[in-house]
């Protein structure tokens, strides 16, 4: 397996190269089973995931019906960017609800299926027929526990870890990177060729701006509590030290919203944390242009979206040393993974924050290379990578 993964092997031609492939297959109509929508408030990386490939799909010609549940305050049909989205009934009931909707056919036809497992599978493996792929962003592990009370996470962990991979053995199952790959292999044992790594993209309006005249990290991702953004802010308080006029914004939302508010009382962080919440694309582009550097105490990440984002803007990375991670960042050259766990992980990554942001020519040098590694990654060729890999399984069900 390479260090670090290459954008794709497949040859991306644009949107006909999907629609051959499709079209080789036999696949028009493909249905997507996902937890949440693009709009849901609580909506990260995995639904943007998700948004990009439908909207890649459905450019080149194929239907594509996206099942998730309820989005507050939105409708339940609508079509975005040429693809149907369906959102009913709510966080737990669009499990099954989704499932009884396929085998009944309220989704009208499809000749192939896409089940996002996060955290929660639709079980797909066993009631799905024809062509079906299965995407697995990371395994949850130990997140069960920092999100749900005792006994359901036990059972969370006992239904991703000890039920569900023996019913996925034959199942293609997706991931974003071969660090996630590595963990799946180890934690839930899948025969290794069933298993295939499909980089995300980047969307082509980041792109390298005016950095901002003082010190600012920036961190984006939802406020829950595998993101320890709690950590992050005293691990830039640490850096402050050394460097007094850093700043810290942090953009997106979530339920540890009080965690994180309660860290910035800690380190008496008013006057330079700013909780941006959610913004728009174009702020967010605007941040990343200015932003020093991204910086991120995540302990779970498929990939690490936001790193790639960032270096799309010539901004370099200062992150945990985890899976997904490990493959955003080119350790040394696009940015550092700070080896650190638990109580451990604010000093270090305060202290390597400090090393980059104090070192403007090491930093410059980073911050060119991050950009070069970026430019490869297009949700073109994303799209057209998992529709080979759909294509290749419809071919090996055909009779």
């Amino acid at each position: 397996m390479p260090d670090h993964p290459t954008p794709t092997d497949a040859p991306v031609d644009g949107p006909d190269k999907i629609g051959d492939l499709a079209a080789a297959a036999g696949i028009r109509r493909i249905h997507v089973l996902a937890w949440r929508d693009l709009d849901d408030v609580e909506a990260g990386g995995s639904e943007l995931h998700a948004h990009e490939v439908c909207r890649e799909w459905a450019a080149a010609g194929l239907e594509v019906t996206c099942r998730t549940s309820f989005a507050q305050g939105h409708p339940p049909d609508i079509v975005r960017d040429g693809y149907r989205v369906r959102r009913k009934a709510g966080r737990y009931l669009v499990f099954p609800r989704s499932v009884a909707a396929e085998l009944a056919g309220r989704h009208g036809p499809r000749d192939a299926l896409v089940e996002i497992w996060n955290g929660m599978p639709f079980l797909s493996p066993l009631w799905a027929r024809g062509p079906h792929i299965t995407f697995l962003h990371h395994v949850h592990a130990e997140m069960w526990h920092m999100v749900l009370p005792p006994r359901l996470a036990r059972m969370g962990d006992l239904l991703e870890r000890r039920i569900a991979p023996p019913l996925y053995r034959n199942t293609r199952i997706v991931t974003l990177s071969e660090s996630s790959r590595d963990d799946m292999l180890r934690l839930l044992h899948p025969p290794p060729r069933q298993v295939d790594v499909v980089p995300p993209g980047i969307d082509v309006r980041f792109t390298p701006g005016a950095e901002s005249p003082t010190p600012l990290v920036v961190a984006v991702g939802r406020l829950v509590p595998s993101k320890h953004v709690d950590q992050l802010v005293r691990a830039v308080a640490g850096a402050r030290r050394q460097v007094p006029d850093l700043r810290l914004v942090v953009v997106g939302e979530g339920y540890e919203r009080l965690t994180v508010e309660a860290a910035i009382d800690d380190v008496d962080g008013h006057g330079w944390v700013d909780l941006r919440g959610r913004i728009s694309d174009d702020e967010l582009v605007s941040l990343y242009q200015r932003a020093w550097v991204l910086s991120s105490a995540s302990s779970h990440e498929g990939w690490g979206m936001s790193v790639t984002e960032a270096a799309a803007c010539a901004t370099p990375a200062v992150v945990t040393d985890i899976a997904g991670h490990r493959d955003a960042v080119v350790d040394g050259v696009t940015g550092l993974l700070v080896r650190a766990q638990g109580d451990d992980v604010p000093g270090a990554l305060g202290d390597a924050l400090a090393r980059v942001l104090a070192d403007a020519e090491g930093r410059a040098r980073m911050a060119r290379a991050a950009a070069d590694h970026a430019a490869g990654f297009t949700w073109r060729a994303t799209a057209t990578r998992l529709m080979a890999v759909l294509a290749d399984e419809a071919a090996r069900r055909r009779p």
